[in-house]
């Protein structure tokens, strides 16, 4: 696995009966099954995944909208009373203007330094003051020989903060439902972890090509480009699915709902729906296109093929939009290929319809794989 593959930003998990406990650590609590929860802007995502010896099987799914205004807590108890999961504990992810991600250069050194030598390098690379977030780094291995100004040998690091604010709060939603939280990761690099639990060996491509997973959520629209299996960009996109919801309402006069539903369904209102989100998707590939230009000049790697995920995509015309506007192979993927489903526990119909959304929740609930 991946080095990446084992990053989290991680508070440690409260003891059974006690209540949140809000210190830094590096702990992963060896669990049987695991449930990722996908805390989005517009819905709630469950996905539970329990190993069944060496193989990873989906146990339990469950999907809400989130209401207006509705308290967090609230639907996470109904999110849990829909899905009926056996686990309490629960892998979840951060994102948003909280959480900074940051690719750097150091001197070589062994993890342990790495640590301890963050604390200090941190205030160089973030707008928050040091003492206010959550940290964590790790090496990057897929970045081949890098050298610093006097020609030094360097070594690759991601960097990632997160304001503890948004960390403890999040956290408080999950204890006072009974859940044990044992990851808090990032949605960028919970895609990369759904996209190796899909495609094992194979996700880890050849180190001079790179592959880009693009999930297109509500509020916002994630990139994680992967080479060698390993992260070496990553971004968010402030423009999501709600955009073209309500550039399809301004067109079309209608209600949100009304326009939310005929946007993923547009039957003989296509040509319709596509005029009015074009202009969202032809901002949102042309920041793309400028992300995917920039991780090739700096990397030296070569993007060939986009992956796309996340309810935006359902939009009339959007992988071709992207194909066509980036330059790139473009196709969707299914986070569940690959993936055995328990048909007793699960409504599999219910399951494969949100297929293109469940990306994030999946690659948190691959952490019951890690020992």
């Amino acid at each position: 696995m991946a080095p990446l593959r084992r990053f989290f930003t991680g508070p440690t998990p409260p003891k059974q009966g006690a209540g949140p406990s809000h210190g830094e650590s590096h702990l992963f609590r060896r669990a049987k099954s695991v449930i990722g929860l996908d805390l989005g802007s517009q819905a709630l995502k469950a996905v539970e995944i329990t190993m069944d010896g060496p193989e990873p099987v989906i146990t339990g799914f469950a999907r809400i909208e989130l209401p207006p205004e509705g308290e967090r807590a609230e639907a996470v108890a109904e999110l849990l009373s829909k899905g009926e999961f056996r686990s309490k504990q629960v892998a979840t992810s951060v994102a948003g203007q909280a959480v900074v991600v940051r690719y750097i250069s150091m001197v070589p050194m062994s993890d342990s330094e790495l640590a301890q030598a963050i604390r200090f390098e941190s205030d160089k690379y973030l707008p928050f003051d040091p003492d206010e977030v959550l940290l964590d780094c790790h090496r990057l291995d897929s970045n081949g020989s890098l050298e610093g100004e006097n020609g030094e040998p360097q070594m690759g690091v991601v960097l990632v903060a997160c304001q503890k604010g948004v960390v403890h709060r999040q956290l408080d939603d999950l204890v006072v439902n009974g859940l044990s939280p044992v990851v808090v990761d990032v949605d960028v690099f919970a895609l990369g972890n759904a996209w190796e639990l899909c495609e094992g060996e194979q996700a880890r491509g050849e180190e001079d090509v790179a592959t880009a997973l693009v999930d297109v959520g509500s509020t916002r629209t994630q990139i994680n480009v992967l080479r060698g299996g390993e992260t070496c960009f990553s971004r968010e996109i402030g423009i999501g699915g709600s955009d073209m919801t309500k550039a399809t309402a301004r067109r079309l006069g209608l209600e949100p709902f009304e326009a939310e539903a005929i946007k993923r369904d547009s039957g003989d209102r296509e040509v319709e729906v596509g005029r009015a989100i074009a202009p969202v998707i032809e901002d949102l590939v042309s920041e793309l296109s400028l992300s995917l230009d920039f991780v090739e000049n700096r990397e030296g790697v070569r993007v060939d093929e986009i992956l796309l995920s996340g309810g935006g995509i359902l939009a009339p015309g959007f992988v071709n939009a992207v194909e066509q506007g980036t330059g790139r192979p473009t196709r969707t993927w299914n986070p569940l290929d690959g993936l055995r489903v328990d048909a007793s526990r699960v409504d599999v119909e219910e399951l494969e319809a949100c297929a293109s959304t469940l990306a994030v929740a999946i690659g948190l609930a691959s952490r019951v794989r890690v020992a």
